[in-house]
């Protein structure tokens, strides 16, 4: 065996391991920077090698693989849902029907319900295959490419006895803390922020790019086998051996002989569940013998033989004092409710979103209301309803404000959208704020000024767009509260050292409404500089691959202010980069000739998008008579065959496009 391929083999299970220590048992052997460096060395040996690369590479974890739609698979046995209750006396009714029907002793398996996103996966002599979402019940999503990037799922069983093919169920969840830094991190990009980490998870696990399924912290707890020739007749024992095959089995499990030690497991996770660092809403209970189970059966929507005990929201009343609006970076208007302050959940609430009018008009808020408020998913507190026997008998209904609250202009809402807009979105003040913070992002400009010295240097009129950043003198930021020599000197310092980001991260802190990290790399790279960008048409713009209608619109729409073509002036009078720098990389094959990529090639299409670019081409997303080239793989779609036909556009083959390209 060659000394490469016995190095891939060493460095595969080794770091496999330790991918389980950290991951599973949460008991790291070496440092971030010792894994990091075996990995870099691991992929220069694939990359090399790849004939020799193993299927359970630690490499594939960091994904790349593009689904534009997720292929639906029929469960083979089907995902049903647990009956749910509330209160002891339903949970005494479930124990008395199981033992009417069964009159053995029999222990019960307590378990957390997780609050994340129920997933099936299927192993085959010891490899995952096949990664499917609950779906109706009967059929869900083969999200496998995503599911491979979740660390702590195992590609390659560990040890011996698992059966030849089995499938084990379980959760997939994002930890609070996780949720925490991946929202922060959406933040400080321009990102739309997730509302809670249940919601996060189920979002990640649906993105069409698992590459960047593999950016979020994603984890899995498992807790159901199903299959033939398992190593055990019951539920508890079959889980415990699972933990020897590689398989992340919760710790928060007990068998539970009777009601009383049930009602123990739920007492004690009512109030224990806040010191976890992800998110429960309840307790699973199971029988434990897959005899009995069977014996018991299940109703057309559950089975008979498991049901789950639902926590209750802790809940308290308090009174509404106010409704405020805020006005958010892209002119989103929300009411806030102004509470009489009250603990809730450990922390104390003296406010709560309304999100729009319609929750609003729907709750039939008034001053002075005693409003019942819960905390959804135990993060964000929010009116449930209110009680009404305390309603003041002179109180009216209140109306949504018809006027932005910061800058008078009149709202608009549009169609089959909940929210109203302020639509003054380059003149008011809290989306100007917004668009300042979003240009200094680490993401984006990359300018060491935090979120109050931004909006310090707005109240005082220092900066009022974001060009004024390039003007500011050191005197002036010392004005600040605050600052000092030294670190009036480092903002100054930092924001000349932006000046050499690259124009594509230009194009993306500018704030313009939809124009996000992605679609302002693909605008860079099509159009090439600022001013070619701001003299396309919409026709032009929405010939570039992937850029929709909405954008297109944006785009126009933001050049077309004349305070944006001003703030552009400025910054290309401060020295800004408003071109897309030609490197020894690129060369000018292609020639600006404009080519929609099509089918399956040998590489993965969006290598083949690079070549172009890198060759001096342009990518476009549909066939139009402006097309020059159609780069045809296997399967491309018959329309699009036609359509270049018609046109008369060239229709050349992977292997002619790479000739053109030698």
């Amino acid at each position: 065996m060659n000394n490469d391929q016995i190095r891939i083999d060493e460095l595969t299970l080794a770091l496999n391991e330790h991918n389980y220590n950290y991951y599973v048992l949460a008991q790291p052997e070496i440092s971030d920077y010792e894994f990091d460096m075996m990995l870099k060395e691991l992929q220069a040996l694939e990359e090399k090698h790849p004939e020799w690369a193993r299927a359970d590479s630690p490499t594939k974890r960091v994904g790349g693989e593009i689904s534009k739609e997720f292929k639906t698979v029929v469960h083979k046995y089907p995902m049903l849902s647990l009956g749910n209750t509330y209160n002891e006396g339903e949970l005494r009714d479930f124990d008395q029907r199981i033992r009417k029907l069964i009159d053995v002793d029999f222990d019960y398996v307590c378990e957390l319900k997780y609050d994340g996103l129920a997933i099936g996966l299927t192993y085959e002599a010891g490899k995952l295959v096949r990664a499917v979402t609950r779906g109706d019940g009967v059929q869900g999503d083969d999200v496998t490419a995503n599911v491979k990037t979740i660390k702590s799922i195992p590609l390659q069983l560990r040890g011996e006895g698992w059966p030849e093919s089995f499938e084990i169920r379980g959760e997939i969840i994002m930890t609070r803390s996780g949720f925490e830094a991946f929202n922060q991190n959406r933040a400080e990009s321009g990102e739309q922020q997730f509302a809670n980490p249940r919601n996060a998870a189920a979002g990640s696990i649906k993105l069409q790019n698992s590459a960047e399924v593999a950016k979020r912290p994603l984890d899995c707890y498992l807790y159901f086998i199903l299959g033939e020739n398992l190593p055990f007749d019951s539920h508890y024992e079959n889980l415990q051996i699972a933990k020897k095959w590689g398989f992340k089995i919760p710790d928060f499990m007990v068998k539970a002989a009777g009601m009383d030690d049930v009602f123990d497991f739920i007492n004690y996770w009512d109030t224990a569940r806040r010191d976890l660092d992800f998110d429960i809403d309840g307790v699973v209970i199971k029988v434990n013998d897959y005899k009995l189970q069977q014996e018991l059966g299940f109703t057309a929507k559950n089975p008979r033989w498991a049901i789950s005990y639902k926590f209750k929201a802790e809940r308290v009343e308090t009174t509404l004092e106010s409704i405020s609006y805020q006005v958010g970076r892209t002119g989103s208007v929300t009411p806030v409710a102004n509470l009489t302050p009250v603990l809730l959940a450990g922390t104390t609430v003296k406010r709560a979103s309304v999100h729009n009018a319609d929750i609003m008009a729907e709750l039939d808020l008034r001053l002075g209301d005693t409003v019942f408020v819960e905390k959804g998913g135990e993060i964000i507190p929010k009116i449930i309803g209110v009680n009404l026997t305390k309603r003041p008998s002179d109180s009216q209904p209140l109306s949504f404000i018809e006027k932005c609250p910061e800058c008078g202009t009149t709202l608009i809402r549009k169609e089959g959208e909940a929210n109203h807009y302020c639509p003054n979105e380059y003149h008011c003040p809290p989306q100007i704020k917004g668009r300042l913070e979003h240009f200094v992002g680490r993401k984006m400009m990359d300018i060491n000024a935090g979120e109050a010295t931004v909006a310090a240097l707005f109240d005082m009129g220092l900066v009022k767009d974001v060009a004024d950043f390039y003007y500011l003198t050191k005197d002036q930021v010392m004005r600040l509260e605050g600052f000092k020599d030294k670190s009036a000197t480092n903002l100054v310092e930092s924001i000349q050292e932006s000046k050499n980001r690259p124009f594509d991260k230009l194009l993306f802190s500018m704030g313009i409404r939809y124009v996000g990290e992605t679609v302002a790399r693909k605008l860079a790279q099509h159009f090439r500089s600022m001013d070619r960008l701001m003299a396309a048409t919409e026709t032009e713009l929405i010939e570039v691959e992937d850029i929709g209608e909405s954008i297109t619109k944006s785009v126009v729409a933001f050049f077309e202010d004349f305070s944006n073509v001003l703030m552009v002036d400025r910054l290309k009078a401060a020295g800004l980069k408003m071109e897309m720098e030609t490197t020894t990389e690129i060369v000018d094959r292609l020639n600006g000739k404009s080519f929609v990529v099509s089918g399956k090639f040998s590489i993965d299409r969006e290598k083949l998008k690079e070549l172009i670019v890198m060759n001096g081409g342009v990518n476009v997303s549909a066939i139009s008579a402006k097309t020059d080239f159609v780069l045809a793989g296997d399967n491309m779609g018959p329309a699009k065959l036609v359509k270049a036909e018609k046109l008369g556009i060239q229709i050349i083959s992977e292997e002619e496009f790479r000739k053109m390209i030698e």
